[in-house]
């Protein structure tokens, strides 16, 4: 019969402590588990909070929007579009970017990792903003969205967007009659030898059909970037949540801080997502496509809690391979959303916008206001989680 053997207190191999028998790239550590602590009841109601949340954000603003019996100020959709672009400009780089960086750099992982010789998470999202871009071309340049297919049907498409008729209420059309100035392209020498100038009332009105035309193209063009832009975000967004779903199942002593923070996260999410859904031009035959997307974001949190409670056992999200996933979609999604946020939101919203650059200074100041404040709480919830 073999004896036990007996060691010191000062002998380090004898800790039965995971994080004291570490190889010296500390990889072990990478093999524990998680820290489910119980509190089932606890973990389930989240399910139904968060969705609740999420409903509430990405859902309540395309039913406002598009159902006429149900009529609210339009300040009140203004504040929640613009303070929705703020939330998701945040969250790329707070929420994504960040925890992107932690996990691919985590010294789990090995010094002498791949993921340690180079700053993978934001060459990942540098990668992902040019593909998007690329997407984007592609999308508009070869019709891949349908849009010029559909020709006038888009055209006579309407956009339901409370918030841009409160930015039109601050300024008055100053041509509604399509008409051009059509400047000769020879004007007529005077005395001394210089062109004159063409007479200021040499305004013509268009034809009516080439207006029409062009209305159409822009509709087409205008419909296909908008399409793109939304798939783009609904991927974004539905991989971040279903991510922070898993988190939140196994979560240790930090859960209820971040049930909490969660519940108010995916509710501001999803009004960034709702918003933008609410207001895009859907061709009549798919109106009903924006509650489908709205839905999709707000089962996707609660559906991963659900998921990583069913195999909690299991479940690490310490992991070397959970890190690298973890990290890798981070960075895809932070890509996307930091090209959605600057370009779609910030950069056509605000200066590529007839309206809001035509639109009175309080508005425009009052956009601002709101998406920075947007930003602000997205990035002070970050403290937390």
């Amino acid at each position: 019969m073999a004896t036990p053997t007996s060691t010191s207190p000062e002998d380090p191999t004898s800790s039965s402590s995971p994080s004291e028998s570490l190889a010296p790239d500390g990889s072990d550590a990478c093999e524990l588990g998680n820290d489910y602590d119980g509190r089932l009841g606890l973990r389930i109601s989240a399910i139904f909070v968060i969705l609740v949340g999420s409903l509430l954000g990405a859902v309540v603003p395309i039913l406002l929007a598009r159902t006429a019996r149900l009529p609210f100020p339009r300040t009140v959709f203004f504040i929640a579009k613009f303070f929705g672009s703020g939330v998701i400009i945040a969250t790329a780089f707070i929420h994504l970017l960040a925890p992107a960086v932690e996990a691919l750099e985590s010294p789990c992982l090995g010094e002498d990792s791949i993921y340690a010789e180079y700053p993978w998470p934001m060459g990942i999202a540098l990668m992902t903003v040019f593909t998007m871009f690329f997407i984007e071309l592609l999308a508009s340049r070869f019709d891949l969205m349908g849009a010029h297919r559909a020709g006038a049907a888009i055209a006579a498409t309407k956009a339901y967007d409370p918030a841009l008729d409160l930015i039109k209420s601050s300024w008055k059309e100053d041509n509604e009659m399509g008409l051009q100035t059509n400047y000769a392209p020879d004007a007529t020498d005077n005395n001394s030898g210089t062109k004159e100038a063409p007479a200021l009332g040499n305004i013509t009105p268009r034809p009516k059909r080439e207006v029409e035309d062009d209305q159409v193209a822009f509709s087409a063009d205008r419909f296909a970037m908008q399409m793109t832009a939304l798939f783009i975000l609904e991927f974004g967004v539905i991989f971040h949540s279903i991510f922070i779903g898993l988190t939140l199942a196994v979560s240790g002593d930090e859960f209820v801080i971040l049930y909490v923070v969660l519940v108010f996260h995916q509710t501001f999410e999803g009004l960034g997502l709702g918003s933008r859904l609410a207001t895009a031009m859907w061709p009549p035959r798919q109106t009903w496509l924006p509650y489908v997307l709205g839905l999709a974001y707000a089962l996707s949190t609660p559906v991963s809690i659900a998921a990583g409670l069913g195999v909690r056992q299991t479940l690490a999200p310490g992991s070397p391979t959970t890190l690298v996933v973890n990290g890798v979609f981070d960075s895809i999604s932070a890509g996307i959303l930091l090209y959605t946020g600057l370009v779609e939101l910030m950069a056509h919203e605000f200066l590529f916008s007839d309206e809001m650059r035509r639109s009175s200074l309080g508005v425009m100041l009052g956009a601002f206001g709101c998406m920075v404040l947007g930003a602000g709480l997205m990035a002070l919830l970050g403290k937390w989680a």
